[in-house]
């Protein structure tokens, strides 16, 4: 049996789910996904995981109450199950209006299996042959297994797995410390369960800049976690229960834990889906080619989300979906080049970033200049018990333009806005210092790291 579309979408996630919709306003459309809609983001990524560091901020914030002279009887506990619960029931409910928004679309055929291209525009779906105009491919990506011998011999958990473990652990091993495994090391720490992070980089955090990467990494200490940087995990063994791990670094040493999540990365899932039928090679790493309008090398496909590579966020993908369907759909001039990508990764303290880092800054030749704002200088910071982190602009000193600013700090992934709108709009460093800041506010660190008037007085 063959089907002709318009369109055909291959992938329901953040980046796939809004183009098939949009793209139904301007003729027939095929829409395939394997799985669940929503993609990495809805199920296993961004709104499960920060639904439950919210549980775990509760927790710590309890555990804290007599600091605010606050007294509580007995001792605090966490019951997972109930978290896990909570993640479900608010995940189930926006996946189920994504489901009815799809079911509502005259011009959509949902295709809920998956699906393999077998020649030139022809995917085959459950038996299903289906030929478009237009082909969008947004597979996503999955977790990135590291060579740890006898990693398959012993159980493990990923980000995806561990989101449904309802019995907390002793001690969770993790591996892997880049903003996944950051985030849900501190989450369970918080919960109750002993953490060890083993990170194979000097740092934690590594694409953050230094000064970043140093205030998380005081963050997760100070909240009891063992952190092991430098330190490469070569072979497992063990059950649950007693799961053993064999590192070099510094110097050789085991470490052992009751549970193991594997956190290192992501890869792209183009690997069984016949992608030579379309004349499409994936690069090494298994991402595909695009340019500033997200065509591939092959006429009338695009790749959208995370399998472009760059940066694999919702947000990006987003706006992957809006360039393709302003470009390709209405003719209108949009392009990815040189867009200005914040992101954030959800620890305390909180990291928002956009732009350069210091380091890289220096390294591409400017003549940088720094401002920074400590948060234990920010009134507002410490009347909330939470002065972790620092504000960190990087400036160009010859045109004063914003090259970056990096936040670790109480709700830095909304601060960092400020910097973006800035940096979009080409207000430089000076107007941010100018700008006038409400009185007691986080945001005041903002307007002081760019050199403002905002600083306590002695200070």
């Amino acid at each position: 049996m063959s089907e002709r579309y318009d369109t055909l979408v291959l992938g329901g996630g953040m980046a796939g789910l809004p183009l098939a919709l949009r793209a139904a306003r301007r003729g027939r459309v095929a829409f395939v996904e394997k799985e669940l809609l929503g993609g990495t983001c809805l199920n296993r990524g961004c709104i499960p995981t920060k639904t439950m560091i919210a549980s775990a901020a509760v927790a710590h914030q309890t555990r804290r109450a007599h600091d605010y002279g606050v007294r509580i009887t007995g001792l605090v506990s966490v019951d997972l199950a109930a978290v896990v619960a909570r993640k479900n029931t608010l995940v189930d409910s926006i996946r189920t209006g994504a489901y009815r928004t799809v079911e509502k679309s005259s011009g959509i055929d949902f295709f809920h299996a998956p699906g393999h291209f077998t020649a030139p525009c022809r995917l085959s779906v459950d038996g299903t042959d289906l030929t478009a105009d237009r082909i969008i491919l947004a597979p996503g990506t999955r977790t990135a297994l590291p060579a740890i011998d006898g990693l398959d011999s012993v159980q493990y958990y990923t980000s995806r797995t561990l989101l449904d473990l309802t019995d907390l652990p002793t001690h969770l091993l993790v591996v892997g410390g880049g903003y996944v495994g950051c985030e849900f090391a501190q989450m369970f720490r918080r919960f109750g369960a002993e953490v060890t992070l083993v990170q194979r980089a000097d740092r934690l955090l590594p694409g953050e800049d230094p000064d970043i990467s140093a205030a998380v990494t005081d963050g997760m200490t100070a909240d009891g976690i063992t952190v092991l940087t430098g330190t490469t995990c070569t072979h497992a063994t063990g059950t649950t229960g007693d799961i053993r791990l064999g590192c070099t670094g510094a110097e050789n040493t085991e470490v052992t834990g009751s549970h193991l999540l594997v956190a290192t990365g992501r890869t792209p899932n183009t690997d069984a889906l016949g992608l030579e039928h379309l004349g499409l090679q994936p690069d090494s790493r298994g991402f595909l080619t695009v340019d500033d309008t997200l065509r591939t090398s092959t006429e009338n496909v695009w790749a959208i989300g995370d399998v472009r590579g760059g940066p694999m966020f919702t947000h990006t993908a987003r706006d992957d979906a809006d360039i393709v369907y302003r470009t390709a759909y209405r003719g209108q001039n949009r392009s990815a080049a040189g867009r200005i990508v914040p992101h954030a990764v959800f620890t305390d303290p909180e990291v928002g970033s956009v732009g350069l880092t210091e380091p890289a800054a220096r390294a591409a030749g400017y003549d940088v200049v720094v401002g920074r704002q400590d948060f234990t200088g920010v009134v507002k910071a410490r009347a909330i018990g939470n002065s972790r982190g620092l504000v960190k602009f990087v400036a160009d000193a010859a045109t004063d333009r914003i090259l970056g600013c990096h936040i670790a700090g109480p709700d830095g992934g909304n601060l960092v806005h400020e910097a973006v709108i800035a940096m979009t709009t080409g207000a430089t460093y000076t107007q941010l210092a100018q700008a006038i800041h409400i009185h007691p506010t986080l945001a005041e660190a903002v307007n002081t790291a760019a050199g403002g008037v905002h600083r306590e007085i002695g200070a």
